[in-house]
């Protein structure tokens, strides 16, 4: 992390005051409105999505270090952040093209680095979909896209957090075993890329280096690795990089989440907090669409803030300050 006079700043607004980062991502645009969609029968409305991040804006930053939200639909939630939360802001486009498998970077069309910061945000969050075994010409495009990215934060002297999703070109389903036994590599070598100070990244924003559905003691069925492989995994992710880096929760519910912090830890990773979305608010949409504004802020202060809470509990165990690294 080059730490330049702001840069400091800015990060000890997005973390807590032990340099853990506990910020809630809610910049989900095309997976939000397909789960609002589950619950309705029409197309869900603009209004709808701004007010649904707003309410969670409201009820959950006072317990969250800070919040990632999306400059489409978040920036209304931007304006009732607890005055002690950061604020991230999402750069890339929402989705991929699905008529090719290289899942090529989109930055927003209106926005860029400078309007981010302008906008009151304390971070640049891009989205990357990466394949480590995908052509060198499809990888040096996406590489070329980070590097301009990063020399924008640069450019204005803001913390540029890089989310990396790796996938394999060949397998369709990532949830499957078959992709299980292959994405620690993935995982690993991705961050090994993008540790390069040529993308002046600050923070990676990164998978957990399994798929913990398949881990020994946590799968419901068929395994791909034992807890002692799934542990050497944690660790050889944590080498991978000098940078910091925090966890996505991938959309798995809430106490697995929870229990794969812990195993992070024990495995000896240290890992310096989380991004963390639907395992925080996601039971608020059935009860925002079939409710309304009075029933998603009853879930929210009940079952969302014990999501939160026990996240938080788990972190200050788990976490190390970002300093360290």
């Amino acid at each position: 992390m080059g730490l330049t006079e702001q840069k400091p700043k800015h990060m000890e607004q997005l973390s807590d005051k032990n340099g853990i980062i506990s910020a809630l991502a809610f910049d989900q645009r095309g997976a939000l409105k397909r789960l609002m969609a589950k619950y309705q029968s029409e197309e869900p409305t603009v209004s709808q999505i701004e007010a649904l991040k707003v309410l969670v804006a409201e009820e959950l930053t006072p317990y969250a270090s800070s919040m990632l939200l999306d400059p489409e639909y978040g920036l209304p939630a931007t304006k009732v952040l607890d005055d002690n939360a950061g604020l991230l802001l999402a750069y890339e486009k929402t989705g991929y093209d699905t008529s090719s498998t290289k899942r090529l970077p989109d930055c927003l069309d209106i926005w860029s680095a400078k309007r981010i910061k302008e906008e009151g945000a304390d971070a640049v969050k891009f989205l990357l979909y990466y394949d480590v075994d995908s052509s060198d010409e499809v990888n040096e495009e996406k590489e070329a896209y980070i590097e301009r990215i990063g020399s924008e934060c640069v450019a204005e002297d803001i913390p540029f957090f890089l989310e990396i999703l790796s996938y394999d070109e060949k397998i369709a389903d990532s949830s499957g075993i078959e992709y299980a036994k292959i994405k620690p590599r993935k995982v690993i070598e991705a961050m090994k890329v993008f540790s390069n100070p040529r993308f002046n990244i600050d923070v990676l924003k990164v998978e957990v280096p399994v798929n913990m559905d398949y881990v020994e003691g946590f799968a419901q069925g068929e395994t791909a690795y034992n807890k002692a492989t799934a542990a050497a995994y944690f660790r050889e992710q944590d080498q991978a990089t000098l940078l910091p880096y925090i966890f996505l929760s991938a959309g798995v519910p809430a106490q697995l989440f929870q229990e794969t912090l812990v195993f992070a830890k024990e495995a000896g990773a240290k890992f310096n907090g989380v991004l963390c979305g639907r395992a925080t608010w996601a039971g608020s949409v059935k009860e925002y669409v079939e409710k309304g504004e009075a029933g998603a802020r009853q879930w929210l202060r009940t079952i969302g803030f014990q999501n939160i809470d026990e996240l938080n509990k788990i972190l200050q165990k788990t976490a190390t300050s970002w300093k360290e690294r």
